[in-house]
C-alpha cells in the first residue's frame, strides 16, 4: 500500500497537468510545491448529488397456519396483528436537469415509498414526486420544484476504458455526502442476477449501502454512471467491487420515463442462449462466443423478419453480438418500431435480415393484467414446428409472482389442471377474480405444481 500510493500520485499529476478540459487542479502547497487535487472538480460536481430519504409501508404476509382451521385455535390473539409495517430507506440521487428539477436514482431506493425527501448539498430539504420508474433496469426519475439547482453533464460511457479514473459521490450508511475514488475495473458486466437488464461498469471506487443512485463521474466531472450495487461478503461493506449503470443506458431510459412515465420496451420475440464452444463445433463454426437462437415466438418481429431456430447472430446494426445478455440489452433499449438489421449465420452462410421491433404488449401477456397475484411475470407464446408452448419470459425479483416461486424459463403445462398451449388459452383459464391459480410447470428436466393464492 505504501509503495502504490506515490505511483498513483505521479500518474494523477501527469493526468491533471497534461490533460486538457479537466477540472482537476494543482494548487500551490507547502513551500510552493504543487499538490495534485480533485477538489476543484468535486466542488463543481457535489451540488448535483443529493441524499434521498423515503418513508413507506409494506404488506405483512400472514403465516399460512393462521388461516388453517386445524391450527387456527393455537394462534388466538394473533388474528388482529397489524397487516402493514412502516419502512424507511436512505439512498442517493443525481440532478440531471436543473431547470426541470429532474433527479435520477435507483428504483430500489424509492420502491414502496409514500414520502420522498431530498436533501441538497447545502442542507435544504425538498419533497419529491416520482415521474416514472423502471424496475427491470433499476432506474427511477424524481422531480422537485426548486430554482437554482445544479446538474451534472453527461459523458459518453461508450468511450470508457478499463483503467480510466472514476469518482463515486453518494450518501453511504446515511453519513452524508461522501466522495471516493478509484478506476474503471471492467466494462459490460452481465449475468450477475442483480437486474433484468445488466451492462454494468465495474469500479473499485468505494461504494457502500446508501450510495445507490449516486454519481460515478470522470475527472472532468461528467456523469459516466449511476452507482447501483456492490459485491461484498455478507452484503454489508465494500471490498472493491462495485457496479454502476452506464450513463448511455440511463439516458435512453430516462428520456422514456420523462416522456411516458414508463419504459416502452420493444421486443424481438426470440429465446436465445450463449454460443458455447461445444455448440459452435456442432454448428461447424470456428467461433468462441456469440448468440444462437433457440426458439422464435409466433407472430413476433423475429418470425416476420425470417429468423429461425438455429440461427447464430453475428451482429446487430453492425455491432458484434458477444452474448445473449448483450443482445437482450440491445433489443430492450430499442423503441417500438425501430429498424434492426441482423446478420445471422445459417448453414455456414451469412444472411442479412431486417426486423422492426414489435410492441411487447402485442407479443406477451403481463401477468398482472391476467390476475393481480401474477404481478411481475410476463408470459410469451413459443412455436417449434407444430408444437406450441407458453413460457414465463420474465419475473421481476421480489414481485408477487417471484414470491410465489414462478421463475424465468418455466414452461406452463397446465392451469388448474387444464392443458394450455397458447396465450389465448391462458387468457381463458385465468380470470382477474380468481382467488387461487394452480400451475403445472416444467423447469429444466423436472416438473412441479405451483399454487398461487
Amino acid at each position: 500500500m505504501f509503495l502504490v500510493r506515490p505511483l498513483f500520485l505521479s500518474v494523477l499529476f501527469f493526468i491533471t497537468v497534461f490533460t486538457s478540459n479537466t477540472y482537476a487542479a494543482l494548487p500551490a502547497g507547502v513551500d510552493g510545491h504543487l499538490i495534485p487535487s480533485l477538489a476543484p472538480m468535486i466542488e463543481k460536481t457535489r451540488p448535483a448529488v443529493v441524499n434521498i430519504a423515503t418513508r413507506g409501508s409494506v404488506d405483512i404476509q400472514n403465516h399460512p397456519l393462521l388461516n388453517d382451521p386445524l391450527f387456527k385455535r393455537f394462534f388466538k390473539g394473533f388474528e388482529n396483528m397489524p397487516q402493514r409495517k412502516e419502512v424507511k430507506s436512505l439512498g442517493s440521487g443525481v440532478i440531471i436537469d436543473a431547470d426541470a428539477g429532474y433527479i435520477v436514482t435507483n428504483f430500489h431506493v424509492i420502491d414502496g415509498a409514500d414520502e420522498i425527501s431530498i436533501t441538497l448539498h447545502d442542507g435544504q430539504q425538498l419533497e419529491a414526486k416520482i415521474i416514472g420508474s423502471d424496475p427491470e433496469a433499476d432506474i427511477a426519475i424524481l422531480k422537485v420544484d426548486k430554482d437554482g439547482l445544479v446538474s451534472i453533464p453527461f459523458a459518453d460511457s461508450g468511450k470508457l476504458r478499463v483503467g480510466d479514473f472514476a469518482v463515486a459521490i453518494g450518501n453511504p450508511f446515511g453519513l452524508g455526502q461522501t466522495v471516493t475514488s478509484g478506476i474503471i475495473s471492467a466494462l459490460g458486466r452481465t449475468g450477475l442476477g442483480i437486474e433484468g437488464y445488466e451492462d454494468f461498469i465495474q469500479t473499485d471506487a468505494s461504494i457502500n449501502p446508501g450510495n445507490s443512485g449516486g454519481a460515478l463521474v470522470n475527472l472532468r466531472g461528467e456523469l459516466i454512471g449511476i452507482n447501483t450495487a456492490i459485491l461484498a461478503s455478507g452484503g454489508t461493506g465494500n471490498v472493491g467491487i462495485g457496479f454502476a449503470i452506464p450513463i448511455n443506458m440511463v439516458r435512453e431510459l430516462t428520456n422514456q420515463l420523462i416522456e411516458y412515465g414508463e419504459v416502452r420496451r420493444g421486443m424481438l420475440g426470440v429465446i436465445m442462449q450463449n454460443l458455447t464452444p461445444e455448440l459452435a463445433g456442432a454448428f461447424g463454426l470456428d467461433l468462441h462466443q456469440g448468440v444462437v437462437i433457440s426458439q422464435v415466438v409466433e407472430d413476433s418481429a423475429a418470425s416476420k423478419a425470417g429468423l429461425k431456430a438455429g440461427d447464430v447472430v453475428d451482429n446487430i446494426n453492425g455491432v458484434p453480438v458477444k452474448s445473449a445478455s448483450a443482445m437482450r440489452n440491445m433489443v430492450g433499449l430499442m423503441r417500438v418500431g425501430a429498424k434492426m438489421d441482423i446478420t445471422v449465420i445459417r448453414d455456414g452462410d451469412k444472411k442479412k435480415l431486417t426486423a422492426y421491433i414489435g410492441d411487447e404488449a402485442e407479443q406477451a401477456l403481463n401477468g398482472e393484467k391476467l390476475n393481480s397475484r401474477l404481478a411481475g411475470a410476463m408470459f410469451e407464446g413459443l412455436e417449434e414446428g407444430d408444437n406450441k408452448f407458453i413460457v414465463v419470459s420474465e419475473v421481476v425479483r421480489g414481485s408477487l409472482a417471484w414470491n410465489a416461486r414462478l421463475r424465468k424459463g418455466d414452461l406452463i403445462l397446465s392451469v388448474n389442471r387444464e392443458p394450455v398451449n397458447t396465450l389465448s388459452d391462458l387468457k381463458k383459464m385465468i380470470k382477474p377474480g380468481d382467488k387461487q391459480i394452480l400451475f403445472n410447470v416444467q423447469r429444466g428436466q423436472t416438473a412441479l405444481f405451483i399454487l398461487i393464492q
